[in-house]
């Protein structure tokens, strides 16, 4: 961390710490299903409990797991506007760089999972940018999910809670809504909508809500041009006679979201000094006028054209062989093996811009998806009601990447799920618990077409100061479906959960889990390195405990253990035939927690200190291999409201994550790697098919693609309401510690610190609102992810600035 940014960090603290003096005083806790919540100008503190760690209505600085909620407020005060800028108020949310698109985050070094509402959405690894403009509150839940969501990864979820005609537990007394106009740099245009209305007919008591919004910009980045429409209604009744229901739907389609490698010919002196490596290999030639090249003027026999190289153990480079092995992807038969691979014309160096990655117009991305829900409650008793919910999910994609993946994605899913919730006490009261039981059946289908292992991918090739050629666009047509996985997945499930509180000081909360699945999957692609069909079915008991003590002044330390189970999907959800066969379809993870969390000075400071140790699975390289991680970390996160104007937070982590080998993964490697310049290789690719076999790396490494430690400290400041309106500002800085590749040697990436800020002013119905993201235009780089992690790397987003009229009405 540089001097000035150490000077930025010490100059927001000293701020704080000069406004204890004006604490400002929010009352306690009034009763469980409310929490009132007085000069909370941001949305920092809770204002009503969430089901979404433990599946009970209990506040989050309560429950003994580390979670975390941002409000709309939060939102829009920190100009958080994609999931991966969650880091900014959530600690152990740093995402490494899927391509460029912000489908999910990475929580404790793990991708986490995406929910709506409590239900599971189909998976989304970069498919498209998850929407959160219509998000009344996004819940961040560090660790597994609860027994009534169903099983999951142990690393964690993010649940998307939308805004609907119930606010904070009473409907809406009076019509409300808004709207907005964002205009910004590089073309950014938005256009926002909401209404609200209270409907009451006879007994029928509730109200219906509706969203819509429209974006259509360029990117920082040239020849990215993302635009996206999403609109969503909710509607909420209270029908008398202790029923009630919520139903509703979103539907979201975008367009231009392609993925992006970002920066190729990766070496230091380029992320260092930016210096790139020039130059083309002119050995392939496409047909006349043609804009790409086929598959079969690159390599005419796939693999068997491969030359083999015997720098690494000497093992054959068939994809079938055992071991490891070096292939160098569009050989040419009758030419020499040199030739293939070396850049012949314009071969020099050259400062590359950020803004330029590696896109062409080939690219292209397609995404539709469609969510429904519907909830019954039965109120039987004052202590106990009975709720029906249903849910469903779609994904639709179509994309191109020009360096040769292109992808046809299907899928969906239903839920359906049946609990009762009761309380009970004994001892007079002494002894008391919250309850639930119930049962769940989800069903998921889907296709996933892909195609890139018939060796036509070269991320090298391309000259990204030149741009992209025919010899370095692969014409899609011409690779056909190499795997066309079809899946079907059907989880039927049993579980309970109860919170037992001793003398209102000691909470003890058990929770558990039977579930039944059931899985098939077969792969009829062209050229697929996968089993034809495989079947499977298992039953899992999976369980959590926890438990806690409120000690005076407001501390309340706390342990928690969970062992959980969950389905090793791809990137549409779908399981490979290979991960049933060999019985890697399901994975069991654990984690063991123990931390304090805090609430001090009438509840004006909240928050939580945590350390954690978990061990869990992902997938990894082109076969999908199970991929086991271990993660230790220490987390911490606090919300201080200094005074009546004043606010703070401060969010930060310090993790390891580790790969457990030994590590078969077949992965895209540096040039480097084997011993080879650059110049004589960048015409090509080297890929082992075995990462364990590289020097350095046959047992357990360091998963160096997110940053050991992460901190994030942000202020704001609201005026009180005066004749001419109120304003405000927030300032902001995230420092991210170093990130490199996972090869030995492997090219690093530096420690850098982002600084954001915004600005408003409100004056009755009208607000305007100025938002600044890199305000110092920092350069920084995220490395990829997965099967290109060595070879990839994203430039973040430079100074980007937007401005959003809104009036209410």
């Amino acid at each position: 961390m540089s001097n000035y940014h150490r000077l930025l960090f010490a100059g927001v603290g000293a701020c704080a710490l000069l406004s204890v003096g004006g604490t400002a005083f929010a009352a306690a806790p009034a009763t469980t299903d409310e929490i009132v919540v007085t000069a909370d100008r941001t949305g920092l503190l809770e204002r009503k409990p969430t089901t979404s760690v433990f599946g009970l209505n209990k506040p989050l600085i309560e429950t003994p797991r580390s979670a975390s909620f941002v409000s709309d407020t939060t939102l829009e005060r920190y100009g958080i506007q994609t999931l991966d800028k969650l880091a900014a108020v959530s600690p152990g949310t740093y995402t490494a760089s899927f391509y460029g698109v912000a489908g999910s985050v990475e929580i404790r070094g793990s991708l986490a999972e995406n929910y709506f509402r409590g239900f599971k959405r189909i998976e989304d690894r970069g498919t498209y940018s998850t929407p959160i403009g219509d998000a009344a509150q996004v819940e961040i839940v560090r660790g597994p999910p609860t027994p009534l969501y169903g099983p999951g990864k142990i690393g964690g979820l993010v649940n998307f809670i939308p805004k609907s005609s119930k606010d904070e537990g009473h409907y809406l007394s009076a019509p409300t809504g808004e709207i907005t106009a964002t205009m910004g740099s590089y073309q950014k245009k938005n256009l926002t909508g909401q209404v609200g209305l209270p409907v009451s007919f006879g007994p029928v008591e509730g109200g219906i809500y509706a969203y819509g919004e429209a974006d259509d910009s360029h990117s920082y980045y040239r020849g990215i041009y993302p635009k996206h429409q999403m609109a969503e209604i909710s509607a909420d009744f209270d029908l008398g006679s202790g029923w009630s229901v919520a139903f509703g739907g979103m539907g979201y389609h975008s367009q231009g979201d392609v993925q992006t490698p970002g920066w190729n010919r990766l070496t230091q002196s380029l992320i260092d000094n930016q210096t790139y490596t020039t130059g083309r290999d002119t050995t392939l030639t496409a047909s006349p006028g043609a804009t790409s090249i086929t598959a079969n003027q690159t390599t005419p026999s796939s693999y068997l054209g491969y030359y083999c190289s015997n720098i690494l153990h000497g093992y054959p480079c068939l994809y079938t062989a055992a071991g490891a092995g070096l292939y160098q992807s569009y050989s040419k038969t009758g030419q020499s093996a040199d030739n293939r691979f070396v850049l012949d014309t314009g071969v020099g160096t050259t400062k590359l811009d950020r803004r330029t990655v590696y896109v062409s117009k080939a690219d292209n991305s397609r995404t539709g998806t469609a969510t429904y829900y519907f909830d019954a409650v039965k109120e039987l008793s004052n202590d106990s009601s009975i709720k029906l919910q249903l849910f469903y999910d779609s994904l639709s994609n179509k994309r191109y990447v020009s360096y040769g993946f292109p992808a046809d994605y299907h899928a969906w899913t239903t839920e359906a799920r049946l609990t009762y919730n009761f309380k009970l006490s004994a001892f007079g009261g002494a002894v008391t618990s919250a309850n639930f039981v119930g049962w769940s059946d989800r069903h998921y289908q889907g296709e996933q077409k892909e195609s890139y292992n018939s060796g036509v991918i070269a991320l090298d090739r391309r000259d990204l100061s030149y741009g992209p050629t025919a010899t370095d666009v692969i014409d899609p047509k011409s690779l056909g479906w190499e795997t066309d996985i079809k899946s079907h997945t059907n989880d039927v499930g049993v579980f309970a959960t109860t919170d037992i509180t001793v003398l209102e000081k000691l909470d003890v909360i058990l929770g558990g889990r039977y579930d039944s699945f059931t899985v098939s999957s077969t792969d009829t692609g062209i050229l697929s390195y996968d089993a034809a069909a495989g079947k499977a079915n298992k039953d899992k008991w999976t369980g959590t405990a926890s438990i806690t003590y409120k000690l005076p002044f407001g501390f309340m330390p706390y342990v928690t253990y969970a062992k959980d189970s969950a389905l090793e999907i791809e990137q549409a959800g779908g399981i490979k035939p290979n991960n049933i066969i060999s019985g890697g379809w399901l994975s069991d993870s654990d984690l063991i927690e123990g931390g304090v969390k805090f609430q001090l000075l009438h509840r004006s400071i909240v928050g939580s200190v945590a350390a954690y140790r978990q061990n869990r699975t992902q997938l990894s390289g082109l076969a999908s291999n199970v991929q086991h991680l271990r993660a230790e970390g220490v987390e911490y996160e606090i919300r201080y409201l200094a005074t009546d104007n004043i606010s703070f937070t401060l969010t930060g982590d310090t993790q390891r994550t580790t790969v457990i080998g030994p590590d078969h993964s077949f992965v895209y490697v540096p040039a480097y790697t084997a011993g080879v310049a650059g110049v004589n290789a960048y015409g090509g690719a080297y890929a082992v098919f075995d990462f364990s076999q590289l020097p350095g790396r046959g047992g357990n490494y360091d998963y160096s693609l997110i940053p050991h430690s992460v901190v994030s400290l942000t202020g704001s400041y609201t005026t009180n309401a005066y004749s001419w309106g109120k304003a405000g500002a927030t300032l902001g800085a995230t420092y991210a510690s170093k990130t490199s590749g996972l090869v030995q040697n492997a090219v690093t990436y530096p420690d850098y610190t982002i600084v954001n800020g915004s600005l408003f002013y409100q004056h009755g119905k009208y607000e305007v609102t100025a938002n600044i993201t890199n305000l110092f235009d920092t350069l920084y780089f995220t490395p990829d992810q997965d099967t290109y992690a060595n070879v990839g790397a994203i430039p973040g987003r430079g100074r980007e600035w937007s401005v959003t009229l809104k009036r209410k009405f």
